[in-house]
């Protein structure tokens, strides 16, 4: 009996809707870009002949550091509605450090020296331990720096050369060594 029941796929789906259409009313980031929504994951009902008590979506919010997370989930609240529990999984803050900040400047010159090309500040849109780890040590100045393809990332195909990995020894060693120097 359908007609009886409130169907909470048919409500999930309008609201994976409304989210496709969420927009972040903040600037980008000039070097991290825009904060991104992504609805990975959709479940809900237990058979085709009963009406489902229950959805669950699944989704992955990227902020920038203009952003507060309070009020972001406050965003998704009220357009979501009071029938929808938001429960947080993974609530980190993004990672950033300035582009002049001297260890930014000594990775890059490593990095340059090792692979005899110019390095230059980017953007890692992907999770990190440096999300846990950064703010567990103060705040240091972090760069996430490894020999893998930006374009492989979280592929099933993911895959890295070894001279990749070979230059970024060579990188991590005279980083480090300029660190216990300075």
């Amino acid at each position: 009996m359908p007609e009886r029941g409130v169907n909470a796929v048919v409500k999930a789906a309008r609201a994976v809707l409304d989210l496709a259409d969420l927009r972040f009313e903040v600037a980008p980031d000039p070097l991290l870009g825009a904060p991104t929504l992504n609805v990975g994951t959709f479940a809900g009902g237990l058979n085709v002949n009963s009406v489902p008590d229950e959805a669950v979506i699944g989704i992955d919010i990227r902020t920038i550091p203009a952003q507060r997370h309070a009020q972001v989930r406050a965003q998704l609240a009220s357009l979501l509605g009071p029938e929808v529990d938001l429960l947080p999984i993974v609530d980190l803050e993004g990672v950033r450090t300035k582009e002049d900040d001297p260890f930014v400047e000594r990775v890059l010159q490593a990095v340059s020296a090792v692979t005899g090309e110019p390095a230059r500040p980017g953007s890692a849109t992907y999770f990190t331990d440096a999300s846990v780890l950064t703010p567990a040590y103060g705040g240091v100045p972090t760069v996430v720096l490894g020999p893998g393809e930006m374009a492989l990332c979280h592929q099933t195909d993911e895959w890295c050369s070894a001279a990749r990995i070979e230059q970024a020894v060579e990188a991590y060693l005279r980083i480090a060594r300029g660190w216990c120097e300075a």
